[in-house]
């Protein structure tokens, strides 16, 4: 079986490389490379500077934030391939789950429309939800604000979502005369109907986050802290377990029925040694100490 994310090549857009790593405190930060992804352009707040995506380190897990609160963290290219390079640096540590928030009033206002009808953002917008999508520990969306467009992909490309009170949801895109893919709205429609996801699309309204928990895109009402007190959870779970699970339900809820691959993954939990150390904390009346092998 395998896990149809949204693919650029099978949406025909290329490839867009990797921006810069730098440091900054507090963990590592991703920073922009402008030259190459925008000619040399920078945020217009006057400071000259190019906004960062930051990712904070923690025990098994990571929190990364979207840091342009004076844009109301609206994405370019830049930021998405700095989202997307920054799941990666968060897979490659070994982190277990992974939490993405936005910095200040929104989660994400959605493209940042000075460049939005470019391929080249259309690219790495494609590649930051297939970083998420493919991404072999859960992601946890920390909706701290509005999630419009590009920032609701980016909330429902997450497996699962911790929302604000104040969070509002929507897709502009038929007020605009731009579309959103095909693979958005086949996730949307999974997650929480058809009826929901043309309301959404279609009326282009601002959807309450208490209107949307009724049909299963709130998956928990919380802060910040409630998505990092999950994603600590979720770290201390068996990975190989979590994993199966995440490609399994997206595999299904993208009408893959090709049972193969599950079927394998299936077996391999309980053939681990983690399913040994599982029975053997039980036992003993500890916690579990599981190494996803």
């Amino acid at each position: 079986m395998r896990l149809r994310s949204p693919s650029v090549r099978r949406l025909g857009y290329p490839a867009v490389g990797r921006g810069l790593r730098g440091c900054g405190c507090g963990g590592e930060t991703w920073m922009c490379d402008p030259v190459r992804l925008l000619g040399g352009d920078h945020d217009d707040d006057g400071s000259g500077r190019c906004s960062m995506i930051r990712v904070d380190a923690n025990d098994g897990f990571s929190v990364l934030t979207i840091d342009r609160d004076e844009r109301a963290n609206a994405l370019n290219a830049e930021h998405a391939t700095g989202i997307a390079n920054g799941v990666r640096a968060s897979i490659e540590r070994g982190d277990r789950s992974l939490v993405i928030t936005g910095e200040g009033r929104a989660f994400s206002a959605g493209a940042d429309f000075g460049e939005v009808s470019g391929g080249e953002f259309r690219a790495a917008l494609f590649d930051m939800l297939c970083s998420i999508t493919s991404a072999p520990m859960p992601v946890v969306a920390a909706v701290n604000g509005h999630a419009i467009g590009a920032g609701l992909q980016l909330a429902i490309a997450c497996d699962l979502r911790v929302v604000a009170p104040t969070a509002t949801f929507a897709v502009p895109t038929a007020r605009l005369g731009l579309a959103v893919d095909p693979w958005t709205i086949e996730r949307l429609v999974a997650l929480v109907g058809g009826g929901p996801a043309r309301r959404l699309l279609m009326t282009c309204a601002r959807i309450a986050a208490d209107d949307l928990a009724m049909v299963g895109l709130v998956d928990q009402r919380g802060t910040l802290d409630d998505a990092v007190t999950l994603a600590a959870d979720l770290a201390g779970m068996a990975p190989l377990t979590l994993r199966y699970i995440k490609t399994t339900v997206d595999a299904l809820a993208n009408g893959s029925h090709d049972s193969t691959e599950a079927q394998s993954a299936f077996e391999a939990c309980w053939k681990s040694n983690d399913f040994v150390e599982g029975l053997a904390a039980r036992a003993e009346k500890r916690s579990a100490i599981f190494r996803g092998e």
